[in-house]
């Protein structure tokens, strides 16, 4: 750890201890971790568009994914044990690259990126829990209104209602709900793997044939229907033994949209005890990883032997383009949620309502990750007065950053309501994942130069001594994930696959463009009046944040 003296902190920061207290366990921060590349809500979620490239091999592509994102996990975890300060890439890109640019890259990505989340939230709520819950029911209105205009906003404020609640619980309220939720969805995943693994694959067609019919009316055989609906808009040939070593690669930018957050809660570890220990950061993050990873094996390998590799590629096809203007509707009308296929294999509509609401609560213990981490970036940069103080204060009893958190609500109320009744918007929240990339990259390569950038820190670190042929770990393993990162950004630029190309659209461009120029004038500005104030912004960002 680097050393400062204390009579400059007392001075510069906003007051002499950020009020934050360390309420979470190493436990606590591996729950955290493995919420946030949630196997079920983003994962599912996700790998429900990787049709578009039929001749990647997934597993194969989890595995490399699993593998690259843990070099940049032994990146994160050697920065918090060097810095464990809440704020995670404010509070080290501002240290390291400079104060503006750590703001502006920081800020961009966990502040003004996270508005676009709320909405895929409230998407994936529909998707996974709304929607399957009420057709199972027989709710089919309800179901459908969620499809709407105003059932899309409606969906977005119950998310900011429940986001917002659990939050104000505090770190303390927050972990014991992650608890509760994470037992009990193990217990539905449980079920879940148990009725797929002692299932046939004639069981399975015979069971999505039967509800099919049930539930959504479908005639005939609605499991080759859908194998030919996909087939008429180009998804056909799908084996799981398809292998094309460049298509593989291609599959990352899909899989980073869950993988890639296992350091989702560096922000968080000025609250976390044991900081400082590497082994604990890096542990906590690694097993968040490597655990959805391998159970991410394991529902592949299941959908494979039960529900059959080219029906699962199909009925995603056959969803996604009936959603496109002019697309043929599926078969069946509701995204293909496995585990509402799941469920379908024990005829009784209200145990499979219950499967699905029980595997619900994979949402629900993750959700407080859609503003957690953003409020300590925002805190940390109120702290360091590049933002208005008011944005620090926290709650004397729960020691909540109400400031921040409002900074995070208010704007997501508008952005909500464009995402509902702005079809045209929509596109923008596309490239969400790709600017939070941004903002890693930035991390990363600030990671790299640290041991010559600020040797003062480097050298008094617990990390100093760690070398790969004399070149600093730290270095290495930043520069890894920097490759890793730039990869998947170009893809995502360039590659008109992942429908974030800007050649195709230059909207989100522009939009991403005004976010950044709008941090920069934030900084400018907050530089000229600290100024006018006696206060040095550039001397604060040669300091390590007090606790």
């Amino acid at each position: 750890m680097a050393t400062t003296t204390e009579a400059p902190r007392q001075t510069l920061f906003l007051r002499n201890a950020t009020g934050l207290v360390k309420a979470w366990s190493t436990f606590d921060a591996f729950l955290y971790a493995f919420w946030s590349v949630n196997l079920v809500t983003l994962g599912l979620y996700g790998m429900s568009f990787v049709y578009a490239i039929p001749d990647g091999q997934l597993l194969g592509a989890v595995l490399l994914t699993g593998v690259l994102v843990t070099f940049l996990v032994i990146t994160y975890a050697q920065l918090v044990s060097v810095m464990p300060r809440a704020g995670g890439d404010y509070a080290w890109q501002s240290r390291i690259l400079g104060g503006g640019i750590g703001f502006v890259l920081a800020i961009t990505g966990w502040w003004f990126t996270l508005w676009l989340w709320t909405p895929i939230y409230a998407n994936i709520l529909v998707l996974q829990f709304f929607a399957p819950l009420a057709y199972t029911l027989g709710w089919t209105g309800a179901a459908t209104f969620f499809t709407s205009p105003n059932g899309i906003f409606v969906s977005c404020l119950i998310v900011l209602a429940f986001v917002s609640g659990v939050i104000t619980l505090g770190m303390e309220g927050y972990a014991k709900i992650q608890r509760f939720c994470f037992w009990l969805g193990m217990g539905g995943l449980i079920v879940m793997v148990g009725l797929l693994l002692f299932s046939t694959h004639d069981a399975f067609v015979s069971a999505f044939n039967r509800e099919a019919a049930s539930l959504f009316g479908a005639s005939g055989n609605a499991y080759q229907a859908t194998i030919a609906a996909a087939a008429k808009g180009g998804t056909s040939g799908v084996t799981f033994g398809n292998f094309g070593f460049t298509s593989t690669l291609l599959l990352l930018p899909f899989l980073a949209f869950y993988l890639l957050w296992p350091v989702w809660g560096a922000t968080l570890y000025g609250e976390v005890r044991g900081a400082k220990e590497y082994r604990k950061v890096f542990s906590a993050m690694f097993w968040g990883l490597w655990v959805t990873v391998a159970l991410v094996a394991v529902i592949i390998l299941l959908i494979l032997k039960t529900v059959g590799w080219d029906f699962y590629y199909a009925a995603n096809a056959a969803y996604w383009n009936s959603l496109l203007p002019g697309g043929a509707a599926a078969p069946v009308s509701t995204w293909p949620y496995p585990v509402m296929f799941a469920g379908w294999l024990v005829g009784n509509h209200l145990f499979q309502a219950l499967l699905i609401a029980v595997m619900g609560l994979w949402f629900f213990g993750w959700a407080g990750t859609l503003f957690l981490s953003s409020t300590r970036v925002i805190f940390a940069a109120a702290f360091d007065r590049v933002l208005p103080e008011w944005a620090a204060n926290i709650s004397a009893k729960r020691r909540v950053p109400y400031g921040s958190l409002i900074l995070m609500i208010v704007p997501s109320l508008v952005v909500s309501a464009l995402f509902a009744y702005r079809a045209n918007f929509q596109v923008i929240f596309l490239d969400a994942t790709a600017v939070i990339a941004v903002t890693f990259l930035g991390t990363v390569i600030a990671a790299a130069i640290l041991p010559w950038r600020r040797a003062d820190i480097y050298r008094n670190s617990p990390i100093a001594r760690w070398r790969v042929a004399g070149i600093p770990v730290i270095t290495v393993t930043g520069v890894i994930s920097a490759i890793f990162l730039a990869f998947m950004i170009v893809e995502w630029s360039l590659n008109t696959v992942y429908g974030t190309a800007f050649t195709t659209n230059v909207l989100p461009l522009q939009y991403f463009a005004v976010t950044y120029l709008v941090a920069i004038a934030i900084y400018v500005v907050a530089r000229v009046v600290r100024k006018r104030q006696g206060i040095d912004l550039a001397r604060i960002h040669q300091e390590i944040p007090v606790e």
